[in-house]
């Protein structure tokens, strides 16, 4: 399911990597095998209407335009992506020679004249994250920043790169590239978040209109004022449009960043709490292509772990229902958070029903039924009575 009218993602916006990889080349010979595969039917346009059932038996709802398109299946795989924050800070939309990192690697793509005939640039990092509103990092934007002045000094060895930052994070063996960029003369400096750059429109002294940037520099103790071709903002990426809709209708969580959230970092790391749905790339959290990739081919294994198996094999810990001291409250069905109990209808009306594959054993319907209707397999009221009895038997 492609919710834009392209396969691709976000990936159809990025044309190399910081190592100098084909992203564009890669990404049609990928697109050209899924439409050719026969067993992969793709929907463009695509918007989740409604999902139901849970491993091995999920029905979803799919409106396209094709119409409407109802699709049994045993897995789901939730790759939603990412967006990228729209800046209203440092002239972003009222200024032309504010942009961000993506838009900029369009224009060197594109030979946008802006970029050939720039002096001077300046780039701001961590725009819209690491805040109040959005307390983390990007991950990302680092490395795109040294790859596009590493670009720009390619273009234009003479050009003043600046890149004002407040941690550079090329984290891993991508600080050769920082230390690269540094060595080609883009200069680095430090802003505090209490005292952000400002940016503002003025003229040059020969008279070409600028963009003057300035900020305090601690090092000089002084402030320092930059004049500016173009201004460059490493803008925050967010969680997906719709991902609270999506985490609702496939029952599975979100973390307190908005992004979805994986059953255990280090166990299940591609995997959520409710079986047969698992999740990769950035829906999961920001990270570079080679790592969306990995985490790919980690979502589509325990796909194929699951579905080569003719039958699902649930826990034995699960609970079962006595239909003739049921009374159809549902009180049961309210307090089960993995939706394992339905109410189906029989002779003597609505009676809850389990659904053993879905049931984790929790037993807090066993506390909220008034009748004692449900019970836990091998934890039966009889059971544990009789293992109290034993217990005051041997120290009678």
């Amino acid at each position: 399911m492609e919710k834009a009218k392209d396969l691709g993602g976000m990936a159809r916006r990025i044309h190399h990597t910081l190592e100098g990889l084909d992203v564009q080349a890669f990404l049609a010979d990928l697109i050209a095998q899924a439409y050719r595969h026969p067993a992969v039917h793709v929907y463009e346009s695509a918007e989740v209407v409604e999902a139901t059932g849970y491993v091995g038996n999920f029905v979803t709802k799919v409106k396209s335009p094709r119409g409407m398109t109802e699709i049994k299946h045993g897995a789901t795989v939730i790759a939603t992506g990412l967006d990228v924050y729209q800046p209203s800070e440092y002239l972003y939309g009222q200024n032309e020679r504010v942009v961000t990192h993506l838009e900029l690697e369009d224009m060197i793509v594109k030979g946008d004249q802006r970029v050939s005939a720039a002096q001077t640039v300046v780039m701001i990092q961590c725009v819209g994250c690491r805040n109040e509103e959005r307390n983390y990092c990007s991950r990302i934007c680092c490395g795109h920043t040294i790859k596009n002045a590493l670009k720009l000094k390619e273009l234009n060895p003479d050009a003043d790169i600046y890149v004002l930052f407040r941690d550079m994070r090329t984290y891993g063996l991508r600080e050769d590239y920082y230390r690269q960029a540094s060595s080609r003369d883009a200069k680095f400096i430090r802003y505090d978040p209490e005292t952000p750059p400002q940016v503002e429109a003025a003229q040059a002294e020969d008279g070409r209109d600028v963009l003057r940037v300035s900020l305090p520099e601690y090092l000089l103790d002084q402030e320092l004022a930059l004049e500016a071709d173009l201004v460059v903002l490493a803008a925050a990426v967010v969680p997906p449009a719709g991902a609270k809709e999506v985490a609702q209708m496939f029952k599975v969580s979100l973390g307190a960043d908005g992004f979805f959230q994986e059953a255990h970092v280090k166990l299940r790391p591609v995997d959520f709490g409710a079986e047969g749905v698992y999740l990769c790339g950035t829906a999961h959290y920001p990270k570079h292509i080679s790592e969306s990739i990995s985490q790919a081919y980690g979502a589509a294994g325990r796909v194929l772990t699951l579905l080569a198996n003719d039958t699902v094999v649930a826990s034995g810990s699960v609970c079962e229902v006595d239909e003739r001291k049921c009374i159809g409250c549902q009180a049961c069905a309210e307090a089960c958070a993995f939706g394992a109990i339905e109410m189906a209808e029989t002779k003597q009306g609505k009676k809850a029903r389990v659904i053993p594959v879905l049931c984790k054993g929790d037993g807090l319907c066993n506390a909220k039924c008034p009748t004692g209707a449900i019970q836990l397999k091998h934890y039966t009221d009889e059971e544990l009575l009789g293992q109290i009895r034993a217990g005051l038997r041997d120290h009678a």
